[in-house]
């Protein structure tokens, strides 16, 4: 389960944050996932709840903003939404299609308290 390591990587950012910005509350996250990123949301719940017990970020209710797949299709060069990584080209269902956006994971935003 690589989420347990993304959500640590979350709470190493936030810890960093609220060193540098002087907070020491977090209530709320907001997370951007990409539909390509290869996490599984609710497994990325449970562990940022479980990461997240005895930290500033305790508690914090975790906003999850899904971002869509992309991809540059090299058979009718065409921008298409992509929902797996290694897809069809809806236009012309070639499978020559690059991956060009959806696969990123970010903090977006924190709100503090």
């Amino acid at each position: 389960m690589h989420e347990m390591s993304l959500a640590e990587g979350v709470l190493q950012l936030i810890e960093d944050t609220a060193r540098q910005q002087e907070f020491s509350k977090v209530t709320t996250v907001w997370l951007e996932i990409g539909q390509l990123a290869g996490v599984e949301v609710a497994a990325m719940r449970f562990c940022f709840d479980a990461v997240t017990r005895g930290s500033v970020a305790e508690g914090a209710q975790l906003e999850i903003i899904s971002t869509p797949g992309t991809g540059w299709c090299l058979g009718c060069s065409t921008s298409v939404a992509m929902s797996e990584a290694f897809g069809e080209c809806p236009q012309c269902g070639s499978y020559q299609v690059q991956v060009t956006g959806g696969t990123e994971m970010r903090v977006k935003e924190l709100e503090v308290g």
